[in-house]
């Protein structure tokens, strides 16, 4: 049986290659590059970065940079950053076909964000978030078999 890889405090690793959703493919095959874990970002930065990855299809990946940030966030902001990640989790979820964890994550992610809306730090637009994750679970609601992708959120207020 092979061993899982660790890292230097035994932590397990998953050094498996990865697809634009951020589905594991099997060892050897060609992924797309993974967010290094020990990168630390501004908060400028990490949105920049999470909406660039957003608008290429690839909201794993964002959501990979917001969860670094949730993780350096001061204790304030944290439940802000967990709640962006969580949005981006939940479109990965939808874009997988998975409608029900694709619901649950954006709930909990809206719900962890909308305490932000009246004074949003860095720019962020909470108020169109909460929006924007509210007309996906509508649409998901009154979905049959087909599912129509929402355009990605948009993470910054016109004019930031």
């Amino acid at each position: 049986m092979q061993q899982r890889e660790r890292d230097g405090r035994g932590r397990p690793l998953n050094a498996r290659p990865r697809d634009g959703l951020g589905r594991p493919l099997p060892r050897g095959a060609e992924g797309v590059a993974r967010v290094p874990e020990e990168v630390l970002l501004t908060p400028a930065e990490a949105i920049a970065e999470a909406q660039r990855l957003l608008d290429a299809s690839m909201p794993f990946h964002a959501h990979e940079v917001l969860e670094g940030s949730w993780k350096a966030a001061p204790d304030s902001e944290r439940e802000l950053w967990q709640g962006l990640a969580q949005l981006a989790v939940g479109l990965t979820h939808l874009l997988r076909g998975n409608i029900v964890g694709a619901q649950s994550l954006l709930r909990r992610g809206q719900d962890r964000i909308r305490g932000f809306e009246a004074g949003a730090p860095h720019g962020l637009d909470v108020a169109g978030l909460v929006a924007w994750s509210q007309g996906v679970l509508d649409g998901l609601a009154g979905a049959g078999s087909e599912i129509a992708v929402p355009s990605p959120p948009r993470l910054l207020r016109q004019g930031c």
